[in-house]
């Protein structure tokens, strides 16, 4: 047995071992008590990269691919969230065209009213049920990997954000294209100009939703509290209705919604579009009003965007405050 220990030790390191230190008894017994190894250890490296702007674009890059790929793959998705601006449209509109037309001008429909506020709602569900593909990684452990990414946090909340408003703005694209039903012409800046304001409404609610969803730690949770603030954010926003003559408690829940300032621009420049009088125009789509301010088109927009990029700052916070 001595004998095999010695030939042990005698012989000649295999090939890889010239990196080990092996550490033998002092007797002279050749008995390995230890195997230490500080060559191979100083040879390893952590391989972390340097952050940079080109580093988080291709994070911000990579969340938004994911969630356009998680899009295309779920169909079924897409169908569902056309069904309710569907039902509004056709079905609402076209029930309640024989008692609302009595109030609408010679040659306009009232699908044709309702056309703006649910050509909002057909991104409305769409940007903020987006956000809930946060909870959902949550409850499944994806989120603590991303969130332990050698990138900041703030880019991930950036590509969410930005993925829901592209796939939203689709959304709404579809719908617009079905225009022609409610008597809505079609004209390149008319269509131009749309769809950069659904643009700019799909980013401001997917950065609601994500803002939410950056707390909450249960899917049902998240449903039940946008279910309780989407449709008062829907009604309120005078999709269904003109915004001028409204009762006084009515109009300042009016011009307290967000939704209200990009409804009303969208609606305004349907109507510029079509062939009616100027008094009818004020009557249908009239501007926003602060009591006697009117609320220029461009302000409206300017506010949508703040209110976008003020919870987009919150949601990066939380993040940031994530486990």
């Amino acid at each position: 047995m001595a004998a095999n220990v010695t030939k042990t030790q005698g012989d000649a390191p295999r090939t890889g071992d010239s990196s080990r230190s092996n550490a033998t008894a002092g007797d002279g017994s050749g008995v390995v008590l230890a195997d230490s190894r500080p060559a191979l250890a100083a040879e390893i490296r952590v391989a972390v990269p340097e952050r940079g702007i080109w580093h988080d674009l291709r994070a911000v890059d990579i969340v938004w691919r994911r969630e356009l790929i998680r899009f295309r793959t779920d169909r079924l998705r897409a169908i569902t969230s056309l069904i309710q601006p569907f039902l509004f449209l056709f079905v609402l509109g076209t029930g309640l065209s024989r008692l609302a037309g009595r109030g609408m001008p010679p040659g306009v429909d009232f699908k044709t009213f309702i056309y703006p506020g649910v050509l909002a709602m057909s991104v409305l569900f769409t940007s903020i049920f987006s956000a809930a593909s946060i909870v959902w990684d949550r409850e499944f452990g994806f989120l603590r990997e991303m969130l332990v990414a050698p990138v900041r946090r703030s880019c991930l909340v950036l590509g969410k954000c930005l993925g829901g408003a592209t796939i939203a703005t689709f959304q709404g694209v579809v719908f617009l294209a079905l225009a022609w039903f409610a008597k809505v012409p079609y004209s390149a800046p008319l269509v131009f100009t749309l769809i950069g304001e659904l643009l700019l409404l799909s980013f401001t609610l997917t950065a609601f939703g994500v803002m939410m969803a950056a707390r909450i730690k249960q899917f049902q949770a998240f449903m039940a509290l946008t279910q309780m603030l989407v449709m008062p954010l829907f009604f309120l926003s005078g999709a269904l209705y003109p915004l001028n003559g409204l009762p006084a408690w009515l109009s300042v829940l009016t011009r307290i919604d967000p939704l209200t300032y990009i409804v009303g621009p969208m609606r305004h420049e349907v109507f510029g579009h079509l062939a009616i009088p100027h008094t009818d125009l004020q009557l249908l789509a009239p501007n926003v009003t602060w009591g006697s301010f009117v609320v220029p088109t461009g302000l409206s927009l300017g506010m949508v965007a703040l209110m976008g990029l003020a919870m987009m700052a919150i949601a990066m916070a939380e993040f940031r405050k994530t486990e």
